[in-house]
């Protein structure tokens, strides 16, 4: 494993230590060869980057974050292949406040989890689905387990449950069902700032049931160690860059009543969802 104390990123961190970047764009330059390293032959460093400064132009929030906080959560973006504050909806950047200090915090999202799944190897289709009150829903655990949603055409009424399934190359499958309590508690229990304004739990909570119940069912799944792993970076504040993110802990410690609830500049750019971070238009991130 490679830190920026010592071997690969050594060199590169002394040298920006020297010459220091006075702005997080600044940062992103500087430690473009490194980034280049850890990206997937999917992503050209070039698309990654422009999609990094296009996440920082458009939220000012994220501008503030301290930059080695910022540039840990695109390297845990950029090692898994995924691509941040995009309407692919993958994965999150998001300024939070962490003892006090904003710091910026890589999250997983929902389609971002399906990818990896998808990508371990043995799974053959994954998806998640909602159950409304009027909707035909049955199941049973067991030594024969049963799922059957049938969906009303109309007036389906409140969610009630959360459930995720999937399939394996072997023939193998399974199924998890959380209800909308479950996931609140949940929710109220592994997100410590599920109800920072700033998060995706806020304003898309159906995306974030979703990845929850699939996270619970995939622990189950005759699925690699390697994805496993990848999926411990959710919600992680990581400051020391290495070539395996997954190794470096997670320094997330956010107390609710330290988290910033307006913009630092007091901006709202039109094509950036606040809450969030992500870009709504995706005109500046093609390539």
């Amino acid at each position: 494993m490679a830190s920026t104390k010592g071997g690969l990123l050594a060199k590169t961190n002394n040298a920006v230590t020297a010459k220091k970047p006075t702005t997080i764009k600044g940062w992103i330059v500087a430690y473009k060869d490194q980034i280049a390293k850890a990206l997937p032959s999917v992503m050209t460093p070039e698309r990654f980057t422009r999609i990094a400064l296009t996440a920082v132009s458009n939220n000012p929030q994220l501008a503030h974050c301290t930059p080695m906080s910022f540039l840990g959560a695109m390297m845990q973006a950029a090692q898994l292949g995924l691509e941040p504050n995009t309407p692919l909806g993958q994965a999150y950047l998001i300024p939070y406040r962490n003892k006090g200090t904003l710091e910026a915090q890589f999250q997983i999202g929902y389609k971002g989890l399906i990818d990896l799944a998808y990508r371990s190897g043995e799974i053959t289709d994954i998806a998640a689905h909602v159950v409304y009150e009027n909707d035909v829903f049955e199941f049973e655990y067991g030594l024969t387990p049963k799922l059957v949603h049938k969906p009303v055409l109309k007036n389906r009424g409140d969610a009630i449950l959360y459930y995720g399934v999937y399939h394996t190359k072997s023939g193998g499958y399974g199924f998890e069902v959380m209800s909308v309590e479950d996931i609140d508690e949940y929710k109220k229990k592994f997100s410590q700032s599920a109800n920072s304004k700033y998060s995706p739990w806020t304003t898309n909570f159906d995306a974030m049931a979703k990845k929850t119940v699939l996270k619970q069912l995939l622990k189950y799944a005759p699925i690699k160690t390697d994805f496993v792993r990848n999926i411990t970076t959710d919600e992680t504040i990581k400051s020391n860059l290495s070539e395996h993110m997954t190794d470096i802990a997670d320094e997330t410690t956010i107390d609710m009543e330290d988290i910033q609830d307006e913009p630092a500049n007091n901006e709202n750019p039109k094509n950036v969802d606040m809450e969030t971070g992500e870009i709504l238009e995706n005109e500046k991130t093609e390539g």
